[in-house]
């Protein structure tokens, strides 16, 4: 039973960029969120959920985070950030770089700037490997992935999150608040 859970801890998911996933691999519920860095109901959930998600049930091994990547076509320049928080990502500084994105969304959805955006986190040693990581063909490569995925499980709408528990995957569409995410984890854990 214990080899069976480990395998399904993983969430047995395919095309996990470990620098973008969070908790433990062998954490109960295994959560996908796809989101787009310019779309206003990615920001506010990731302003009123992320930082208790990872504090209330990431850190202490209840949920494995996956996040995902799923620029949408209207948004100028999502693609654009999914890059930088990509390239981010394998220096170890995604969170930092996300939260820049989220934080400052409404200044360089305007400008375009996501650049600047990015650097105001970062040392200059640091951007320069991120500015370099951002152009390389894998960055879309895994984003591509990220999109066909999200296609596979008919994502409409950002965010949309996938969370998967003992074999059944339950969708959450859109933005929810944290009690109710919350109410629902505790539901699910509750069962084993």
């Amino acid at each position: 039973a214990l080899l069976a859970r480990a395998a399904q801890g993983s969430g047995g998911l395919p095309d996990v960029d470990t620098h973008k996933a969070f908790g433990s691999k062998t954490a109960p519920i295994t959560m996908e969120i796809f989101s787009d860095f310019q779309c206003p109901a990615c920001r506010q959930f990731y302003l009123n959920n992320y930082r208790q998600l990872m504090d209330n049930y990431v850190t202490t091994g209840k949920v494995y985070l996956v996040e995902r990547d799923f620029p949408l076509a209207m948004h100028a320049y999502s693609t654009v950030a999914a890059r930088y928080a990509r390239a981010a990502a394998q220096i170890g500084k995604f969170e930092v770089v996300q939260q820049a994105l989220f934080q400052n969304q409404d200044k360089w959805e305007q400008t375009g700037n996501v650049d600047g955006t990015v650097a105001s986190v970062l040392t200059p040693a640091e951007m320069n490997k991120v500015r370099a990581l951002a152009k390389s063909p894998s960055i879309d490569a895994g984003i591509e992935k990220d999109k066909a995925l999200g296609r596979q499980y008919a994502v409409a709408q950002t965010p949309s999150s996938y969370i998967h528990y003992k074999g059944q995957t339950y969708p959450v569409v859109g933005v929810v608040s944290y009690d109710v995410l919350r109410q629902f984890l505790d539901q699910l854990l509750a069962q084993r």
